[in-house]
């Protein structure tokens, strides 16, 4: 972040020269535990015009560790398709005329075949990133996506179809006997949870079992909170179509499905995944209630190099003004944007990675498209700054609506989302997590400002680490936290850092964020939620989550907690004495 602070002027376009794309490792990068095969990678966001920031997992971080290189800025425009070959300390620049056009698995096996070795492990880009697809993602492997605020399509803007590397070089660890020890202890920790030995099994979709029977999850774009007969998507229901588990480097869990499809209009298929993400985009939000369409669906936006939420949201955005008479068949080339349909869902899948007719409209995301559609339509879109809320529905869940409306991202579950919210668990306990009180009821105001404002500073060092955030204080409320990353950090590279030193450095993560967001315009209007949240009742199920909606006024009064937590004033907007307390108060120093 402080990177990309530094290297950007204001107002720039993000599909400009003028943008930069940061490449990441992490300090725990290449460890043997924690999944800590992560990359991060960054730029301003063609979708929303604010922080543009995607974590991945998988392998390709700790080759490019091994091949020498911690962080790539990479600027500029090349004159043709090109990739970037990254190879024991040194960077080439090489065509990449035959690999444009090629799909994301394609463009990997041709580039290990063009240099003869299968260890080779890249970055790269689909159609959806050389059509400039405002959402498209960067992938690696067979499933690992860099999703959500279009670093894909930036890459397309530079004409970069790939990042390759492979490293036979030392990652140097200061102590490594004890290194090998505790990281042996960690496994052991993470394990031992009930969340990472479920996911070993079922992997994300586990989530849905509960989200779903509870009424958490939207259905037909917003109008439901559960979808009615939706057996076939419980996690039980791979079984018929996994073949085994994978996971990342240095993963315990191995959370992700290999999957096979013998049968449909896409047979045959072998693919990996579906995240719990991608079974609300192609199942609960779009009315699909059937697996093979998800498992299909997941595996046409990997191969193109989409985002997955963002074309589920848009979809199902675009289904509910077909059914409300705002969208025609004569705007949707003659399309029936019908509930349930995986024929139009499939087809508009192809059509805005082509950018063909209506699909041309959807590929420019929220903001471009409801300017085209008129400003009806508006009402209809759950986004915030611009980017689709992933499938759940937050109106019982202050902590987790909170979350969501102040992300730098757009709506976020990964910046903030304080799950175990949802655990009910004893108030002490809570409060010696995370430090002061607050309620145990997930439907309460009382307290969730701080749950929001302490998750925000651990998962800013998650990502800084290189790890996973599955392994932290997510969905197992026993897993790696502060004290942990202390010493691991100590015995990777000998530096010592207390708990409040570690929070310190997220709060200056995340202030940094701030500013950068601040300087591209936005303020404490866009920290908000989507307006049927604050006006519409849950219509569905169970007892304690029916007929509930976001209180305006608490909601404000969250938000003001959460920026005083942050130091902050009431308009969002870093205090002098916070900016100085983490020694930032004249960035940037420099625009490179």
């Amino acid at each position: 972040m402080y990177l990309l602070y530094n290297h950007l002027s204001p107002a720039i376009d993000p599909l400009s020269p003028e943008n930069v794309l940061l490449v990441g490792a992490g300090l725990l990068t290449g460890i043997p535990a924690l999944g800590s095969g992560r990359c991060d990678i960054a730029a301003k966001s063609p979708i929303t015009g604010a922080i543009g920031d995607s974590n991945v997992g998988g392998f390709f971080a700790p080759e490019m560790r091994m091949a020498g290189f911690d962080h790539l800025v990479i600027t500029g425009k090349a004159e043709k398709p090109s990739y970037l070959w990254i190879h024991d300390g040194e960077i080439e620049i090489l065509d990449a005329n035959h690999l444009w056009g090629k799909d994301t698995f394609e463009t990997q096996t041709i580039i290990r075949s063009d240099h003869g070795d299968e260890e080779i492990k890249s970055l790269v880009i689909g159609k959806a990133g050389e059509n400039l697809v405002r959402f498209a993602n960067i992938r690696t492997g067979m499933k690992n996506s860099a999703g959500r605020t279009g670093m894909g399509c930036v890459m397309g803007s530079k004409n970069l179809k790939a990042i390759a590397a492979r490293g036979t070089m030392d990652i140097e660890f200061a102590y490594p006997e004890d290194l090998l020890t505790y990281c042996k202890e960690i496994i052991d920790m993470v394990m031992k949870n009930r969340y990472s030995r479920a996911a070993s099994k079922w992997g994300t979709l586990i989530i849905y079992s509960t989200t779903n029977t509870t009424g958490l999850i939207r259905t037909r774009n917003f109008q439901l909170n559960q979808l009615e007969q939706g057996w076939d998507l419980e996690p039980e229901e791979m079984d018929k179509y996994t073949i085994g588990m994978s996971g990342c480097y240095g993963c315990p869990v191995s959370c992700r499905h290999r999957y096979t499809l013998k049968e449909g209009s896409f047979a045959p298929i072998f693919a990996e995944g579906p995240e719990y993400t991608s079974l609300g985009a192609f199942g609960t939000m779009v009315d699909c209630k059937k697996m093979e369409t998800v498992l299909t669906a997941n595996h046409l936006v990997n191969k193109y190099g989409l985002d997955t939420l963002e074309t589920g949201g848009l979809i199902a955005w675009a289904m509910e003004l077909y059914e409300k008479g705002i969208l025609t068949e004569k705007v949707t080339d003659g399309l029936k944007l019908e509930w349930g349909s995986e024929e139009v869902l499939y087809e508009l899948i192809r059509k805005i990675v082509y950018r063909e007719g209506f699909g041309n409209i959807l590929a420019d995301g929220f903001k471009n498209a409801i300017a085209k559609i008129g400003n009806e339509s508006e009402y209809y879109a759950i986004k915030v700054k611009g980017m689709s809320n992933l499938h759940s529905d937050e109106r019982p869940t202050p902590s987790l609506a909170l979350g969501i409306a102040t992300s730098t991202r757009g709506a976020d579950h990964l910046r903030s989302r304080p799950a175990i919210d949802l655990y009910g668990l004893p108030e002490d306990f809570l409060e010696e997590i995370y430090g002061g009180s607050m309620s145990s009821d997930y439907r309460s105001y009382k307290g969730k400002s701080r749950m929001v404002w302490w998750q925000e500073l651990l998962y800013a060092i998650t990502d800084s680490l290189g790890t996973c955030k599955f392994q932290t204080v997510f969905l197992a409320v026993h897993a790696p936290k502060w004290e942990e990353y202390s010493k691991l950090i100590y015995l990777v590279s000998g530096m010592q850092y207390s708990t409040p030193q570690l929070m310190e450095i997220g709060e200056r993560i995340y202030t940094i964020e701030r500013m950068f967001n601040i300087r591209e315009g936005f303020s404490r209007k866009d920290d908000t939620l989507p307006e049927r949240y604050f006006e519409e009742a849950t219509p569905i199920g169970l007892p304690r989550v029916k007929g509930l909606k976001i209180d305006r006024e608490k909601f404000e009064k969250m938000l003001d907690d959460y920026y005083a937590l942050h130091g902050w004033d009431n308009n969002g907007v870093p205090t002098n004495e916070i900016l100085q307390k983490l020694g930032i108060e004249r960035e940037p120093t420099q625009i490179i």
